[in-house]
């Protein structure tokens, strides 16, 4: 029995170690899934589970434990910055604004209340338990990775991080939901109201989304010009994707001459169709030639997946000129996209275009249009980004006023440097595209490595320190955190900016990064505009948790 005993007991055996590793985490996964009044604790769960295990004496090498932490980390903020970094610039146009000033403000009140409590209840030398039950309160695991490692860089290594995080996280996740609840009394909001009002500003809300019309030419000053003239004299944004000229329909270029009475397909932002209706002519209804089975042009997508595309704008690549097609509406992660000439395509990217049957296939071959081929990861972009992100983060800055320079990290290097190659990775031939489902399973098993070695680690320490010490002092501190900032930033959010019930839900879901408060608030509302909230803070909210976590450890510790 001497191997089952080497196997189940000895620290330094690989073995033993993913033996471990693989119990804590399918145990983890399978508690994670039970639901309490509908709320589960999810992957988080796993952190439970390694405290236990380690509790009971189970654990391993110190080093290979420490080195599965932290890749895991990386391998998790990396996928999380690959995932929100194409959103992250476009959530700062207007609109957005303000829900991320309004989440930016609850961040740093988090972080206010928390040093208040730290020091009116405790001692200096609890700062990394009273980080942990921020972050745990919070509900932001890479917060917890980015504070563990900053705790590293001065020269710290202990277990109440992770004990605070586990003290404030399960309050923390029923605080969000119930702060958002009480946020409906406080300002006495009528959910059939909110419904109401979003409908009618839905409705009202002129967007740049695409729009498709057909306009008859009635402009007197539009005989015989060109469609490029017609565009420079209307100043707008506008793609002609078809032409019916009597009663013959054809694919129209920038030199095609426009007479009296032609119909033209359009494709605009919604927010110009009235001033692009009023310079040409009149709306009207769709001819039987521009209808499907009577025309000689089709109208299809194509989905890109050659490389040398990547980057490349829809001037460079002539559409027109090269294969005879137009380009009208380009899809990319689940936003439409007018088909300007100015816009660069991604790898990934789904695109609207007309013209011959034949010409079509053509423009197909040259993007590829192979679903098979991004079901391949593309891991080069990958490990060259955490590569150039562990070299970011090493880098030291020099702050006046402190001691020590500061370092980024291990977290908040490669989040920053993810963030830039999502968004900018074509100029250095990078291809960033990964599919949802990858890029979920990397971070999954990132923040499973990750949650599993910091319960180990912690399980020594952790029943002394909540049950013989102030651990239910934690358990408040941590709900005040999380629930006192909320109140706050609400009413502002809904009596400054008249923001809608459902959209606040939406934005505290993701100030907070909580998919179970989102789950919560969808249910409630029963549209789209949690979500929207979320989204639309969710990208700068991750990257603020994960860089305040670091700069308190350092400014403070």
């Amino acid at each position: 029995m001497e191997w089952l005993e080497n196997l189940l007991f000895n620290p330094d055996s690989i073995a033993h170690i993913v033996l471990l590793y693989s119990l804590v985490i399918s145990l983890g996964v399978l508690l994670g899934r039970v639901r309490i009044f509908g709320v589960s604790l999810g992957v988080t769960f796993i952190l439970f589970v390694g405290i236990l295990m380690g509790h009971f004496g189970f654990t391993g090498n110190l080093q290979i434990i420490n080195f599965v932490q932290d890749f895991g980390l990386i391998l998790f903020v990396f996928c999380i910055g690959l995932q929100v970094g194409p959103s992250f610039f476009s959530s700062f146009r207007k609109g957005g604004v303000s829900m991320n000033l309004m989440a930016a403000g609850a961040i740093l009140l988090n972080i206010a209340v928390m040093v208040v409590l730290w020091l009116c209840l405790f001692e200096k030398e609890d700062l990394p338990m009273m980080v942990g039950v921020l972050c745990g309160a919070v509900t932001n695991t890479p917060g917890l990775g980015a504070a563990s490692e900053a705790l590293g860089q001065v020269g710290y290594s202990g277990p109440q991080i992770a004990n605070g995080y586990a003290c404030a996280y399960p309050l923390g996740v029923v605080g969000i939901i119930a702060a958002t609840i009480l946020l409906k009394y406080l300002c006495k909001i009528n959910l059939a109201g909110e419904k109401e009002a979003l409908t009618r500003e839905e409705t009202s809300d002129r967007h740049e989304k695409p729009h498709r019309m057909y306009v008859e030419v009635r402009n007197q000053a539009l005989e015989g010009t060109t469609l490029k003239g017609l565009r420079e004299m209307a100043n707008r944004d506008f793609v002609c994707s078809r032409i019916l000229h009597d009663g013959t329909e054809s694919l129209p270029n920038r030199d095609t001459v426009l007479h009296q009475g032609d119909h033209l397909l359009i494709v605009c932002a919604s927010d110009e169709a009235d001033a692009i209706i009023t310079f040409i002519g009149r709306q009207v209804e769709a001819d039987k030639k521009f209808e499907a089975g009577h025309s000689p042009l089709v109208s299809k997508r194509i989905l890109v997946t050659e490389e040398d595309v990547n980057g490349k704008t829809l001037s460079q690549l002539s559409l027109s000129g090269k294969f005879g097609v137009n380009a009208t509406r380009i899809y990319r992660t689940g936003v439409e996209l007018l088909a300007r000439p100015d816009q660069r395509l991604q790898v990934g990217d789904r695109i609207r275009v007309v013209g011959p049957a034949d010409a079509v296939d053509r423009l197909a071959a040259r993007l590829g249009n192979s679903h098979e081929h991004l079901d391949h990861p593309n891991i080069l972009t990958i490990f060259v980004g955490i590569f150039i992100g562990i070299l970011f983060g090493s880098l030291p800055i020099v702050i006046p006023g402190m001691p020590t320079p500061v370092k980024l990290g291990l977290a908040g290097g490669p989040l920053i440097i993810s963030i830039l190659i999502s968004r900018f990775g074509y100029r250095m031939k990078l291809v960033t595209y990964t599919t949802v489902s990858a890029n979920l399973m990397l971070r999954e098993i990132g923040l499973a490595l990750f949650l599993a070695s910091v319960g180990i680690k912690a399980g020594g320490n952790f029943i002394s320190t909540v049950v013989e010490g102030d651990g239910l002092l934690y358990v408040l501190c941590g709900f005040l955190i999380t629930v006192i900032p909320i109140l706050c930033i609400g009413p502002v959010a809904r009596y400054r900016y008249k923001m809608n019930y459902f959209t606040l839900m939406g934005m505290i879901a993701g100030t907070y990064t909580d998919p179970p408060a989102l789950a919560y608030a969808n249910q409630t509302a029963g549209n789209d505009a949690p979500a929207l909230g979320y989204t639309t803070v969710y990208p700068l909210s991750m990257f603020l948790r994960i860089i305040t976590a670091q700069v308190l450890i350092l400014i403070l510790g």
